[in-house]
């Protein structure tokens, strides 16, 4: 049986602009997330026979930045950088930013400047598995203890 849930998020989105999801592991957050990344990126056709589809009449099309650090092990904080300046590379080379920043947060700011420009639109900016990194860092700290 399956049971239509995306008025929920529809609603979710017409009512606020920064949310914090969490759940236990394997309660759907990651398909959470892959739904919303196709809502914002307007792929109405993915949402036929939904409700989303009915409740949205706009459909615009956000540029989506999408962290998922389930992707990668991270066993120092050098690791997670170099993960990250992975994903900001990618995007820079989208929106043709050449110029770079030192920091990873200056790089982020003048992505979202550089999208919020080029489009005209804010981004969207999903994440996943945020808490991957800070977990792999505390397993790896006990077994430093032991």
């Amino acid at each position: 049986m399956y049971i239509d849930k995306t008025q929920y998020i529809f609603d979710l989105i017409q009512n606020g602009s920064v949310y914090f999801l969490s759940r236990p592991r394997r309660f759907g957050k990651s398909l959470l997330i892959s739904t919303l990344d196709c809502y914002f990126q307007g792929r109405k056709d993915l949402f036929t026979g939904l409700s989303i589809y009915e409740s949205e009449k706009d459909w615009n099309k956000y540029q989506v930045i999408r962290f998922d650090f389930n992707a990668e092990k991270y066993t120092d904080l050098k690791s997670l950088q170099d993960f990250i300046d992975e994903i900001l590379c990618r995007y820079e080379k989208k929106y043709s930013i050449t110029e770079k920043s030192h920091s990873l947060s200056s790089r982020f700011r003048e992505l979202l400047e550089a999208i919020y420009t080029q489009t005209g639109l804010g981004a969207v900016v999903l994440v996943d598995e945020y808490d991957k990194p800070l977990l792999a860092t505390m397993e790896n700290e006990a077994l430093n203890e032991e």
